[in-house]
């Protein structure tokens, strides 16, 4: 029984290292301990460690029981002794065993917990990178819109730019074509006038020939 009790302290204090460190072990003790969790084995659980329990506090009993008939009798026997520090041993070990049982369970549901709030953060994590991603692709498609604009308006300005050019240019044209006109109206203004005064001056002596 002691010997059993041993190696049960032995193994349990193994599982604990293997969860209190981060080995390769430790997802195999956590896969083993979920699956004991699983259907019967809680009830199983329950019933091995009510049985120590009870197993136990009949160690103590006898413990005290023993002490009892020492303080009664006031002379101790090498049975009784015997038979006390076994049963005391036993009762430690067994106290222990629950202890480290409770020490492994509670070990075993922080590390779960902790698995599932980082999953949670992770999910988070990702949800708000998945927000930000969505926040930038609606500005993105916002300043796409706003550029399309700036060039659409650029372009109707750039028309209206050359239009006017080309106005300006006919214009220029028009207005180069009147002063032409214009000179050309000038001088054939000279011209008729020098005529006109041509004539004028053979009128006038021809008009004085004939008065003489």
């Amino acid at each position: 029984m002691i010997q059993l009790l041993f190696m049960v302290i032995f193994s349990e204090m193994a599982v604990i290292m293997v969860l209190s460190f981060k080995t390769p072990f430790r997802r195999l003790v956590i896969m083993g301990l979920d699956r004991l969790k699983q259907g019967r084995g809680p009830v199983v659980v329950k019933t091995v460690a009510g049985t120590v329990f009870f197993v136990m506090m009949s160690s103590v009993y006898s413990v005290a029981e023993i002490h009892k008939r020492w303080a009664d009798d006031g002379v101790t026997n090498p049975t009784d002794q015997i038979l006390m520090a076994t049963s005391l041993l036993q009762a430690t070990l067994m106290g222990g065993t629950i202890f480290l049982a409770l020490m492994i369970d509670r070990l075993h549901h922080y590390i779960r917990e902790l698995r599932i709030r980082r999953k949670s953060m992770d999910a988070l994590r990702k949800q708000a990178d998945l927000d930000k991603v969505k926040a930038l692709e609606e500005e993105v498609t916002i300043l796409r819109g706003k550029l399309k604009q700036l060039e659409s308006d650029i372009e109707t300005k750039t028309k209206q730019i050359n239009a006017a050019e080309v106005n300006s240019v006919a214009l220029r044209k028009q207005s180069e074509g009147l002063l032409l006109e214009y000179d050309r109206l000038l001088e054939e203004n000279e011209r008729l006038r020098s005529q006109l005064k041509s004539l004028d001056w053979k009128l006038s002596r021809s008009d004085s020939k004939k008065n003489m």
